[in-house]
């Protein structure tokens, strides 16, 4: 072979390898479009435009959505909690309870915007508040997709363009890193599917996500330096993630829980819902009866149901040329829609014989007054007779192959009551049939109601009613003393909004924070004083029980 042929394969191969170097290095360039379907895409375009131009009025849940803290109605607390957990030097990530239609969104929305003006906060003028469904997250178990987490499009996926062709992954983010520096604002947290939960406790500790990919190499001179740059060193997601969930508490895992701290939100009471009424009816531009925005609050348990019921009402009464909402278009609407007002029990004006009004707790830590009614007849030869009946919870414990059943805490609670009378007071309960009953469908556990019941059992027994507007929670021991409770605060508020004018806690339980205005609240600490001030005034009758007037110890 000559000189002139070896120099000619040469440039052939120079050639060929400079020809490589550049279909690696240029632009996806797709081939040019038919003539007939550039103008397809063009009058496709312009039929997306038209489209866009094409709007509706803004919804009425759109313009009443809160703007301001003060839009929020009745979550002052929770407020001020989710400012303290976001708006310091070093801002946690947060769980919010509450049920659905309360301002956890925006809350939480208005509150990193405050955190902006903070001093000492770490997030920016441009902190972003990325929000992402947990229940509409679609991600594929092969890591081909995941908008929450970030994935990989490695070279063999479908339109993997040029770096594709190259051979090259390209790791794509998802949602934690857009929310970087910002907030991530993850709603109904508890639907999360339990995959990927895990990988976002990882992302929480680390503040990155670490991708993989069989198709990378730290050797690969071919692969841009920022992508070395993130398999090496995965991708920015410092975010703080503020989570918000309709569930309770033991239904969200507990290591998300042990990352977060947890804030509630409470329900909207019914001036709550009145207020929002009043300002959905003013945003749609219509008077409203007093009594109508009253009915609509009877009617709804959130600030959705309330804007809906408003926008119903509105059109019903545009339709008939009126200016304003009446109490019988918001009693049309509920009927054609099916709506059943909510009833809510005040402590009645007039006492009743054997009747006592007792206080419980919610799951979410919501007081609700709940009424207890005793009767009693006299019994042959001390051979009384107890009936209970209501909602009476139980509990069923499973130990391995055991199966163990315990006996509601409110019966048990019964059985003290009856001990601790009969020492108290002298009075046998075995020399009366009695019958307690706990009204409402409410169902209760717990032994909190003991007070309660014992004014209910004493007042049947010796027929004397209790003094009006009383309120009671606290556990009765066999020997007579009153024990502290749970949830008392939220019981007192629940009185107070009840109509109560005077609630008897335990001595233990009792702080001047827990004193609302309008509700007098005085601590005791034993039986003999509780039905002494259940039953002021009544020891100097005939047939009642002395002990009652004599002072406490």
């Amino acid at each position: 072979m000559d000189t002139q042929t070896i120099l000619l394969i040469v440039q052939g191969a120079a050639l060929a390898a400079l020809l490589l170097v550049f279909a690696l290095k240029r632009p996806n360039r797709r081939p040019a479009l038919p003539a007939a379907s550039v103008k397809n895409s063009d009058r496709e375009l312009q039929k997306l435009r038209r489209l866009r131009e094409n709007r509706l009025t803004e919804p009425l849940s759109e313009r009443t959505r809160p703007r301001s803290f003060d839009d929020i109605v009745g979550q002052e607390e929770g407020i001020a909690a989710l400012k303290a957990a976001l708006c310091g030097p070093n801002p946690q990530h947060v769980i919010i309870y509450g049920p659905p239609g309360v301002g956890k969104t925006c809350a939480a929305r208005l509150v990193l915007e405050y955190a902006k003006t903070t001093k000492g906060s770490p997030f920016q003028k441009n902190a972003g508040f990325v929000e992402v469904d947990a229940t509409c997250v679609r991600f594929d178990e092969r890591s081909i997709a995941d908008p929450l987490l970030g994935s990989v499009h490695d070279p063999i996926y479908q339109g993997a363009g040029v770096m594709g062709n190259a051979g090259i992954p390209q790791p794509k983010p998802g949602a934690v890193t857009r929310a970087s520096g910002g907030v991530l604002f993850l709603d109904e947290i508890g639907e999360l599917h339990p995959a990927q939960l895990n990988k976002l406790l990882k992302v929480l500790e680390d503040r990155k996500v670490m991708f993989e990919s069989a198709y990378y190499s730290p050797d690969d001179a071919a692969i841009p330096p920022y992508i070395h740059d993130i398999f090496k060193n995965g991708m920015p997601a410092d975010f703080r993630l503020v989570a918000a969930t309709t569930k309770s508490p033991r239904d969200i895992p507990e290591a998300i829980r042990s990352r977060c701290i947890e804030l509630y939100f409470k329900p909207l009471k019914t001036a709550h819902l009145e207020a929002i009424a009043l300002n959905a009816a003013e945003r749609v531009g219509m008077a409203i009866e007093p009594a109508a925005a009253k009915k609509a609050a009877s009617f709804s348990s959130s600030g959705r149901e309330v804007n809906n019921l408003i926008q119903l009402a509105a059109g019903l009464a545009m339709q008939a040329e009126r200016a304003g909402i009446t109490a019988a278009d918001i009693d049309w609407v509920g009927a054609a829609c099916r709506c059943r007002p909510r009833m809510e029990r005040r402590v009645p004006k007039e006492p009743a014989v054997g009747c006592a009004n007792g206080l419980a707790v919610m799951g979410d830590n919501t007081g609700v007054l709940i009424e207890i009614e005793a009767v009693a007849a006299r019994a042959v030869g001390g051979r009384g007779s107890l009936q209970v009946t209501g909602v009476i919870e139980e509990e069923e414990i499973r130990a391995g192959e055991r199966r163990l059943k315990r006996r509601g805490t409110a019966v048990c609670s019964i059985e003290n009551v009856l001990t601790a009378i009969h020492s108290t007071l002298g009075l046998d309960p075995r020399d009366y049939d009695l019958h307690i009953n706990l009204p409402g469908n409410v169902p209760v556990d717990g032994p909190s109601a003991g007070t309660a019941i014992a004014v209910a059992v004493v007042s049947a027994i010796t027929g004397r009613a209790p003094r009006p507007g009383l309120v009671l929670t606290g556990e009765v021991t066999i020997r007579g003393l009153v024990r502290p409770v749970g949830g008392v605060a939220a019981k007192l508020e629940a009185a107070a909004a009840a109509g109560a004018s005077l609630a008897l806690i335990p001595e233990e339980n009792a702080t001047e924070k827990l004193r609302p205005a309008a509700l007098e609240v005085l601590p005791v600490r034993t039986l003999a004083g509780v039905l002494r001030h259940a039953f002021e005034g009544a020891g100097a009758q005939p047939g009642f029980p002395q002990v009652l007037s004599a002072s406490e110890a």
